[in-house]
């Protein structure tokens, strides 16, 4: 809507706001929330109304706005675990049984091993079934020792468990204790009595409220409860993978003022890290998060591969196709394709974002057939692709052209947002294009086309004249 206006009015801020609602609102983001949001925008936008229509680029100025707002809602910068003076830093997890407390300990027990620490996991929901038997099974797999003394199923004392574990952890000089809690499938006096306490028998210095991020609206309500009746210093978003629009985080950030620490983003015990507020501003904007991508991709990839894609990003060259397919045996390490390529810009588009969740991870293989099929100067750039090639790489790699036409048109458009964001230009997002944050029943944007090269004379002379200009 902002493209191409040279200034902004009042009618205009306020169209851009409850276009901007309408999309959080679409993202499961709590009424509340969103409402509040779009409210400031409207006053932070109509008190540099003069200063921005002085400017050059309104819809820089918008954006700029939305993204800056979005990120101090989330916490404005990463959180990171606070350690204890003198070992061991006690770790208390809580939470509704089924959003993954136990898989999240192993994934934070791996994570603080791997920076150098020796964590000791504590088996303290003896409730659920099975609950210290899947414990060690997480434990056993990354290598992290468990304290179970009891079988769970409803015997012995889970406080006194923590308790026993803290000084075994003591004794065993363990420098971070993890204490897993039990859960129920709803709110109710016995859970957070319980989890009471276990809090004030070991008194941690994190307790951590696990959350799944599918809950939607939920997800506040039952954190909300949890600080009310237990009290937690930061939030654990897990199955983050399968709700790319960060509704859950921003509900929860705005609401109860706590930042989020960290996230989960798939099942292998490696889908875990630290939660960077700007990162989930930019996949809310429909910007991807092409970072977490990358370092991603670093840890995945070797060193050589690794150092030639940062270069390409640090000075703003198009990821290729060649590029891609170096790193399709890598992409296996770092999870499923759908995650991974929900992870570029424009991801978040409504038809996007419908194929990913459709995505079946086995056309890796086909994927791949399809990129090997193409020469090193197609890979480079596929524009050169004509019909006539296409039917070539179709045929070679035992696909469609269809399927052919849809790998293309997908990289390219992920190319032409991603060079928007490293050029610093104002990506598509509700109000300022109609593309961004995947906002449904908008108009497509129209296509600009280039302008067109003035034809040069034949004659040399009078060439000549016309390239001084």
């Amino acid at each position: 809507m902002l493209r191409g206006k040279g200034r902004l009015k009042s009618g205009d801020i306020e169209e851009i706001a409850a276009q901007i609602r309408s999309a959080l609102l679409d993202s499961d983001v709590a009424l509340e929330v969103a409402d509040n949001f779009a409210a400031k925008i409207i006053e932070i936008t109509s008190k540099q109304l003069e200063e921005i229509n002085r400017g050059t680029n309104p819809a820089q100025a918008v954006f700029q706005n939305v993204n800056t707002e979005l990120i101090n809602i989330l916490g404005g910068q990463t959180r990171r675990i606070r350690f204890a003076k003198n070992p061991p830093t006690v770790i208390l997890l809580t939470g509704l049984q089924g959003a993954g407390k136990t898989s999240l300990a192993g994934k934070l027990a791996k994570w603080l091993k791997d920076q150098g620490n020796t964590p000791l996991l504590v088996a303290s929901d003896l409730q659920r079934p099975n609950a210290v038997t899947q414990l060690q099974v997480v434990g056993e797999s990354v290598k992290v020792p468990v304290f179970a003394p009891e079988p769970g199923n409803g015997v012995g004392n889970p406080i006194d468990v923590a308790k026993a574990g803290l000084k075994f952890a003591k004794e065993k000089l363990h420098n971070i204790v993890i204490v897993d809690t039990a859960g129920r499938l709803g709110v109710d006096e016995e859970l957070m009595q319980q989890a009471s306490q276990i809090k004030s028998a070991i008194t941690p210095d994190e307790t951590l409220y696990v959350v799944d991020a599918m809950v939607g609206q939920d997800a506040l309500r039952t954190a909300q409860a949890f600080l009310n009746g237990v009290g937690f210093d930061a939030v654990v978003l897990t199955k983050l993978d399968g709700d790319a629009r960060g509704g859950a985080a921003l509900s929860i950030s705005s609401v109860l003022a706590k930042p989020i620490i960290f996230a989960t983003t798939g099942e292998k015990i490696g889908d875990f890290d630290l939660f960077h507020p700007e990162r989930m501003a930019s996949r809310i904007l429909g910007m991807g998060d092409v970072q977490t991508l990358a370092e991603q991709a670093k840890s995945a990839l070797d060193s050589e591969t690794t150092k030639k894609l940062e270069e390409k990003f640090v000075k703003g060259e198009d990821f290729t196709l060649e590029d891609f397919l170096a790193q399709l045996e890598a992409m296996k390490k770092m999870g499923s394709m759908s995650k991974l390529l929900g992870m570029l810009p424009g991801a978040n588009s409504g038809a996007i974002k419908k194929q990913l969740e459709q995505f079946d991870d086995s056309e890796l293989i086909k994927t791949q057939s399809i990129v090997q099929s193409m020469t090193p100067a197609e890979r480079d750039d596929p524009k050169i692709l004509n019909g006539a090639r296409r039917a070539r790489i179709a045929k070679g790699s035992g696909r469609q052209v269809s399927d052919v036409n849809n790998l293309v048109d997908r990289f390219s458009q992920a190319q032409k947002v991603m060079k928007q964001v490293q050029s610093g230009k104002a990506p598509n997002i509700p109000g300022i294009s109609s593309a961004g944050m995947g906002m449904p029943n908008m108009p497509a944007p129209k296509k600009v086309e280039p302008p067109k090269k003035k034809s040069r004379s034949g004659n040399p002379a009078k060439r000549a004249i016309e390239e001084r200009g």
